[in-house]
């Protein structure tokens, strides 16, 4: 016994040790969502169904396998199962708003707009919350923002070339993912991580299997092609970013996640360079170092504030 809590411990201490880089690698695997989701030309529903269907085996069988997670499930509150519903949900609606995004809105557009997420943590910290955030802190955050809009505002003819359909999805997309944020800040730190990812993409996938049935969205019939990117997306995005989001949630503050999030426009503009040898206009590259130095910057003001 003594040994199992020692193996659990040192898998704890890792995570939490980790969990600021854990977190940054997430951001380049989340990074490829866009892409990936223009590419498949299945319904945003049907994208989200496949997606939560084939990750989330890997979450379940491992649980259900594990005597002590069997009982740590039985030990979570009705209370907090509640939450992680509510999670869930919200995952949901930042999934679908954000795959409706890049099919009606260029990639470029709707990450800005998505972008926007830090500021509904933020005002959710204070104002639900009542946590105190330093000043310093929240001009980090404003200044990411300004480098991100940076990367994509500085050409007009962007935003011009979006739909304001799509550019809504986008917007939309970023108050879920925010809510989707918030509510993991508080439940994460009373129930174990991989239950947590568990319980949420779980009510995540209810909600898309309702959705499926409701609309009528087909969810066979489409290319192979389509099915192989799907299995990519849930691996690189559900699990690897996804997943290890969740997971980090409970070692460092949402506010840094979700302000880490915003540079995926960056990692989109390097893995454009690396793979599709587009290489970036002089603006585009002064917003991602005003991106990446706001970040590192509001890394150092977040280890000031904790110690």
């Amino acid at each position: 016994m003594n040994q199992v809590m020692e193996k659990t411990g040192e898998r704890t201490n890792f995570i939490a040790k980790h969990a600021k880089v854990a977190t940054v690698c997430a951001v380049l695997f989340g990074a490829t969502s866009g892409i990936l989701g223009n590419l498949i030309t299945a319904s945003s529903m049907a994208i989200g169904f496949w997606r939560l269907t084939i990750a989330l085996p890997f979450f379940i069988i491992p649980a259900l396998m594990n005597s002590e997670k069997r009982e740590k499930l039985k030990a979570v509150s009705r209370r907090d199962y509640l939450l992680c519903f509510v999670s869930g949900a919200f995952l949901f609606c930042h999934f679908f708003s954000w795959f409706s995004a890049v099919k009606l809105t260029n990639i470029a557009s709707a990450s800005v707009l998505a972008a926007l997420h830090p500021l509904v943590v933020l005002l959710i910290t204070v104002f639900v919350y009542k946590r105190k955030v330093s000043i310093r802190s929240v001009l980090a955050i404003a200044v990411a923002l300004l480098g991100g809009v940076l990367i994509v505002g500085a050409d007009y003819s962007a935003f011009a070339g979006g739909s304001l359909e799509g550019n809504i999805f986008a917007f939309m997309a970023a108050m879920f993912m925010g809510l989707y944020f918030s509510v993991g800040d508080a439940v994460r730190k009373r129930v174990d991580g991989s239950l947590y990812v568990l319980l949420v993409f779980s009510a995540c996938w209810i909600c898309f299997t309702v959705g499926v049935l409701a609309s009528g969205t087909p969810v066979l019939g489409y290319r192979p092609a389509d099915y192989l990117l799907l299995i990519v997306m849930a691996f690189v995005c559900q699990i690897g970013s996804h997943a290890v989001f969740n997971m980090c949630i409970g070692h460092v503050s949402s506010l840094y996640v979700s302000t880490w999030e915003t540079a995926d426009a960056v990692f989109a503009t390097i893995m454009a360079v690396i793979f599709l040898g587009q290489i970036p206009e002089g603006y585009e590259l002064i917003g991602c170092v005003v991106v990446v130095g706001a970040l590192l910057y509001y890394n150092r003001q977040e280890n000031k504030n904790k110690q």
